[in-house]
């Protein structure tokens, strides 16, 4: 699929990870894509993969990790990439064609819930990066990750735990509503309209977001139910200068699919007073290479008991 088709038939999902996510900057692009690389290898180094097996990769996106599962175990390892989007799936299989992996590789449109024409008891390890936090029920996904291992077969997780960005944006709204709009902090009143647009901000909604409504607790405990045994679970926190110094790219990334940019947001709920009172304030510290980001991340391996 070249940039004409795959930009004819871009969703949420194609158009998030092959644009928004590093802001069609070259160099940031880099910086994403060597982040990303770092998952892989975590989530790789966990699933044991050698020669003959079969790996599935949920919520595959653009391959790299399917690719890079090739890359170490070679010629025959089969991998079968699912995903919900057509696009994805289709910029994946032209990537496997220039590779020359094609043969080794089957593209399932299908969620991490139901993972359609799959046997039961026929892969070795389900993998993910960032798939299950965009799915609403996360046990049934696990169930069918169970399903479809066989005995003793590996689950290997990496997933974004994305509670606390929720928690501020709804701390931000109780400032708000405790000193009224008109009193609060002009600012706190911009910086909740830009959050509250990327993360709920109210318990309700929380509730409601499968982003945000799952903790690594929770995830712990929903893949004990589905059957798992000698489950392995580290959280990783990491505090750290931001990687984006560009104001540009700062505008024209978000978070995760589902969120708008900032540049839309300005142009849509701002007006320029208070696009230009917002830059005024938020822009010199994005620029200093001061600005902090804090990073929460949950790698999970899991087996299917072998009897």
């Amino acid at each position: 699929m070249n940039d004409k088709e795959l930009n004819s038939a871009a969703d949420t999902w194609s158009d998030w990870l092959l644009h928004h996510r590093h802001a069609d900057d070259p160099a940031y692009g880099e910086v994403v894509q060597a982040a990303v690389a770092a998952y892989v290898e975590r989530v790789l180094d966990a699933a044991r993969l050698s020669a003959g097996m079969t790996l599935v990769d949920v919520g595959a996106g653009e391959g790299l990790l399917a690719w890079r599962a090739i890359e170490r175990v070679g010629g025959s390892l089969r991998v079968i990439l699912t995903d919900v989007s057509a696009p994805l799936l289709a910029y994946a299989a032209a990537a496997a064609d220039t590779r020359g992996v094609r043969d080794q590789c089957t593209f399932i449109e299908c969620p991490a819930d139901r993972l359609t024409g799959m046997a039961d008891a026929s892969v070795d390890v389900v993998a993910t990066r960032a798939a299950l936090a965009y799915v609403s029920d996360k046990a049934a996904a696990l169930r069918e990750f169970h399903r479809v291992l066989k005995p003793g077969g590996l689950i290997s997780l990496c997933e974004p735990i994305l509670q606390d960005e929720a928690f501020f944006v709804r701390s931000l709204r109780r400032s708000i509503d405790v000193r009224g709009a008109t009193a609060a902090d002009p600012f706190l009143v911009l910086l909740h309209r830009w959050k509250s647009a990327q993360f709920p901000d109210t318990e309700e909604a929380c509730a409601q977001s499968p982003i945000v409504n799952y903790s690594e607790r929770d995830l712990l405990n929903v893949i004990r139910a589905a059957g798992f045994t000698g489950i392995h679970l580290e959280l990783h926190i990491d505090v750290m200068p931001s990687p984006i110094t560009s104001w540009k790219v700062f505008l024209d990334t978000s978070p995760h699919p589902w969120a708008p940019t900032l540049r839309r947001l300005l142009a849509d709920r701002f007006t320029p007073e208070e696009q230009a009172f917002f830059e005024r304030i938020v822009r010199p510290t994005v620029e200093s290479g001061k600005n902090l980001t804090t990073e929460r991340v949950v790698y999970v391996t899991a087996r299917r008991p072998a009897v």
